[in-house]
């Protein structure tokens, strides 16, 4: 394998970037320092909030600062970029364009995890932010390989952003019964699995087994296995 540097837009958020970074060690298949993935990390934690300005309510718009990262990850010498949020991938058209590498985001990664672990995927329930829910990514990546996004009802929507911005980044105690809650609700409604479509999200299932569906594909999860390979290092098995 071609081993390459791969630079990570980090910052998006913090806690969520210090996981993303230990899913690529832990499932890289590697016996010795060496055999690890080459990382370049900038951990940009003022980078403005995407969901804030996704829905109009600031004008600091965050993609030209991760452009500004991304094109600093390359001339560090970076030849791929990752960005572990998955509320950045609207901007990510304007990171490539300024990056002038492969730049790899987290929604279609998932997407793709998921096509591979549930057989005749149609329905897929997807806990994310406003923002994200807002610019479809989800659903536009799903429908693309045929398949159906079931997201919360707003009262269960706002159960999430709680656990994502009152809770997760705001470093307090997390309410996982109630988040296990919706991810439940989701199922019933017939999804097959349920995406954590927000990394603050992966951080809480890290830590809890209390989130019971059937099938959970994580998006940090699944971005570390596609940034080992991008990486040029082999996947652990499971």
């Amino acid at each position: 394998m071609t081993r390459r540097l791969v630079g990570v837009v980090g910052g998006v958020g913090p806690l969520a970037t210090a996981y993303f970074l230990d899913r690529v060690v832990r499932l890289t298949d590697a016996a010795t320092d060496q055999e690890h993935v080459d990382l370049v990390v900038h951990q940009r934690a003022s980078i403005p909030d995407r969901t804030a300005f996704l829905l109009g309510r600031s004008d600091a718009d965050p993609g030209p600062v991760m452009a500004a990262c991304a094109r600093e990850l390359v001339q560090l010498g970076a030849e791929a970029v990752v960005l572990p949020c998955n509320t950045a991938e609207p901007f990510l058209p304007v990171v490539q364009a300024e990056a002038g590498v492969e730049v790899v985001g987290i929604v279609r990664a998932t997407v793709a995890e998921a096509v591979g672990t549930v057989p005749g995927l149609d329905r897929v329930g997807v806990l994310a932010t406003d923002g994200t829910l807002a610019a479809r990514t989800y659903h536009d990546e799903l429908a693309r390989v045929g398949a159906e996004a079931v997201v919360p009802d707003p009262a269960d929507q706002a159960v999430v952003m709680r656990v994502i911005y009152e809770q997760v980044k705001a470093g307090r105690e997390v309410d996982v019964a109630a988040l296990a809650a919706v991810a439940d609700r989701l199922a019933a409604r017939g999804a097959q699995c349920v995406v954590l479509g927000c990394t603050e999200l992966s951080v809480v299932a890290a830590s809890t087994t209390a989130l019971t569906v059937a099938t959970v594909v994580d998006s940090v999860e699944a971005l570390a296995r596609a940034t080992i390979r991008l990486a040029g290092a082999p996947v652990a098995a499971p």
